[in-house]
């Protein structure tokens, strides 16, 4: 089976995002989509809700941990990880929980910029090659791959959404023998990916940061 996922996207839990989960929810049917990774910066607050409403949607839960330097997504973690440690212990604490850790756009300043061997030695489970949010798109997405590629690492994509016009941008198909999300997230630490992405445009970058009465769109 072949699912369809954008696995980067933020809610309302997130301090510089507008997207709510009943916005979240629709936008992924709309589109098409099977599902989505809930990755909010450094909290899991907005999980318990979007775990009630996704209906018939595959969900995985996660975070967005703001380490130094750094940005990682955990996948399925159990509880939260603290932020602002190095990369290396980052990673260790997400496996620790059973959660997959994968390197959230590498090169994306001014969010990050990573070191590449301190990124060899934190066993990382796949890399976000395709982030819609990334600039310029198609420098840093190579920089990306030629990073996934040199550690051997599977590629995921995700749209990295604040608002909800920019879901879907970027996603993942998974290939996977069920909608477990034990089986979902092995198939991505084997490899059995396939990103697509675009990037958003100038003025779904700004909308970003503009007050959230004038952002909350359906």
């Amino acid at each position: 089976m072949i699912f369809k996922l954008d696995l980067h996207i933020h809610s309302i839990y997130s301090k510089d995002s507008s997207n709510t989960i009943d916005n979240i929810i629709k936008r992924i049917k709309k589109l098409g989509l099977d599902g989505f990774a809930l990755t909010d910066h450094d909290t899991l607050n907005g999980i318990s809700e979007a775990s009630q409403k996704k209906d018939d949607l595959l969900f995985i839960p996660a975070l967005e941990v703001s380490a130094k330097n750094a940005h990682i997504l955990a996948f399925d973690p159990i509880e939260l990880i603290p932020d602002n440690l190095g990369i290396i212990e980052t990673v260790e604490i997400i496996h620790e929980q059973g959660a997959l850790a994968i390197l959230a756009h590498p090169y994306g300043l001014p969010r990050s910029w990573v070191n590449r061997k301190i990124v060899e030695q934190a066993n990382f489970d796949a890399i976000e090659v395709a982030n819609s949010a990334q600039f310029p798109y198609r420098y840093i997405l190579k920089k990306n791959l030629r990073l996934a590629n040199k550690l051997s690492l599977p590629e995921i994509g995700g749209s990295d959404s604040h608002v909800p016009s920019t879901i879907g941008k970027a996603y993942t198909l998974i290939e996977s023998s069920s909608r477990d999300i034990d089986d979902i997230l092995e198939s991505i630490k084997k490899g059995h990916t396939k990103w697509y992405g675009s990037p958003i445009s100038f003025v779904q970058r700004i909308e970003k940061y503009l007050p959230k009465k004038e952002k909350m769109i359906a």
